[in-house]
């Protein structure tokens, strides 16, 4: 059986590759090895289950709570909420698991099953690797004890906890948002209630797309994976700024009055400044992965923070922050952590900060996001190719040693393979963007012979 963890919890197509029985299985066995981990210490053990809008969702939310339930464990049912909403509860209601359906920013037939442990934080990768044992031991018909009577879990539905989230990110702001105009693209996701509530209360006056859910609709078009809508909507309505979303919400992207966007890299710089100033910057260090613009490294460079980098994935930015004790981190895509207040990335509360810092410094989006001037960066997507094979095919590594002496010291190359799906992306950075282009199309046609 080839791992079914990867970057971000267990994804697939839902009721093909993430079956009920796989999720029901999957939940029973993080029962047991957390269980033996010591996790629940003698008491009985408590679960908050989320999900997002996907029409699938909802079976697998059944089979998941059926299975922790069978397992032992009392399941606190939250409904339809962003990642960071559940992984807040998590740890505020000193639940012991949390889980979460959803397949972020995939498409709608795609759904996932991640998992927190006690304080809302991701599971460590031993802990994943010992619940795919145990799965798959249970899946071949090795016993497990089955609580029986009194000692099965409970099922509620904590519908208080769509308040109490909302409460949260609005307690955490330094500021109000009184007198700006703020659009929110909703990607048809979890956060369709959540994000407009949290601004409202804020103080800004909201005007909202992608806020119907179907089950069907999520991320069809518009979210963060799809700013054009928002682009548009914002300068329509004369708006301050524009706020984008994925399917459950941990990500945040941002468009300017004039319609352009703001990645990741440049909302951390904004971030990174505003919280140096508070005196809340950590070891005045910001953490990015190797994807961060090289115009992001030398805008903090400039501006005297340190600039750690990691592996591609939110959870490496985050494992870093916390053995370090930084601050914040977050990548390009629009993953933010503000270890402060959420243990991974909260698209929401991003929005929010981003948005109370227009607020308070009187400076548009623009004035504050040109702290850094990205450097033309190209990637490309590779699918249906080994993807196992892009860090020992001679033949790649030839290529991006040539791609890397044409580049110079004004670029760079990066190859990896997708955590979430089956490709490999190629990624170039240069001064000129033509150039990088080039580079990246001659580099993406390797991949495809090389590893095809």
């Amino acid at each position: 059986m080839g791992r079914l963890f990867g970057t971000d919890g267990v994804r697939g197509v839902a009721n093909a590759d993430l079956t009920a029985e796989l999720a029901l299985g999957l939940s029973v066995a993080a029962a047991h090895v957390l269980a033996e981990a010591g996790t629940f210490e003698g008491h009985r053990p408590t679960a908050v289950v989320g999900r997002d809008p996907r029409a699938s969702g909802e079976f697998l939310e059944a089979a998941v709570v059926a299975g922790l339930a069978s397992a032992g464990v009392d399941v606190l049912r939250v409904g339809v909420l962003p990642t960071p909403a559940v992984a807040y509860l998590t740890g505020a209601l000193g639940a012991d698991i949390g889980v979460m359906l959803s397949a972020s920013h995939n498409a709608m037939p795609d759904n996932g099953v991640k998992f927190f442990a006690r304080g809302g934080h991701k599971l460590a990768d031993e802990l994943e690797d010992r619940i795919e044992t145990v799965y798959e031991q249970h899946r071949t018909g090795e016993p497990w004890n089955r609580p029986t009577g009194a000692g099965v879990g409970r099922v509620t539905d904590y519908t208080e906890g769509f308040d109490r989230y909302v409460a949260h990110l609005i307690g955490v702001l330094p500021n109000r948002l009184d007198g700006l105009k703020v659009v929110l693209d909703e990607a048809h996701g979890a956060a369709a209630r959540v994000s407009p509530e949290a601004f409202a209360r804020a103080g800004a006056e909201v005007v909202t797309i992608g806020a119907e859910p179907d089950g069907l609709n999520i991320n069809d078009g518009c979210g963060s994976t799809h700013l054009d809508l928002l682009r548009a909507a914002v300068v329509e309505h004369g708006a301050d700024l524009g706020i984008a979303h994925d399917g459950d919400a941990d990500r945040c992207l941002a468009v300017d009055a004039a319609g352009e966007e703001v990645d990741g890299d440049q909302i951390l710089a904004v971030l990174a400044l505003a919280m140096r100033e508070a005196g809340q910057l950590r070891r005045n260090t910001v953490v990015g992965t190797v994807m961060s613009n090289l115009g992001f490294k030398i805008a903090m460079e400039r501006e005297g923070i340190q600039l750690v980098q990691t592996a591609v994935g939110d959870r490496y930015v985050l494992e870093s922050m916390k053995a370090e004790g930084f601050a914040l981190g977050g990548e390009q895509s629009g993953h933010v952590i503000v270890l402060d207040h959420a243990t991974t990335g909260d698209g929401t509360l991003t929005g929010l900060m981003l948005a109370a810092r227009v607020a308070a410094t009187g400076r548009s989006l623009a004035e504050l996001a040109g702290v850094m001037q990205r450097l033309p960066q190209v990637l490309i997507n590779v699918p249906d190719v080994d993807k196992s094979r892009v860090n020992t095919s001679s033949e790649l590594a030839t290529a991006v040693v040539e791609a890397e002496r044409e580049l110079g010291s004004s670029g760079r190359v990066l190859l990896r393979q997708s955590g979430t799906e089956p490709l490999v992306r190629v990624m170039v950075e240069a001064a000129d963007i033509e150039q990088a282009r080039a580079v990246a199309g001659r580099l993406a046609d390797v991949v495809k012979s090389a590893l095809g």
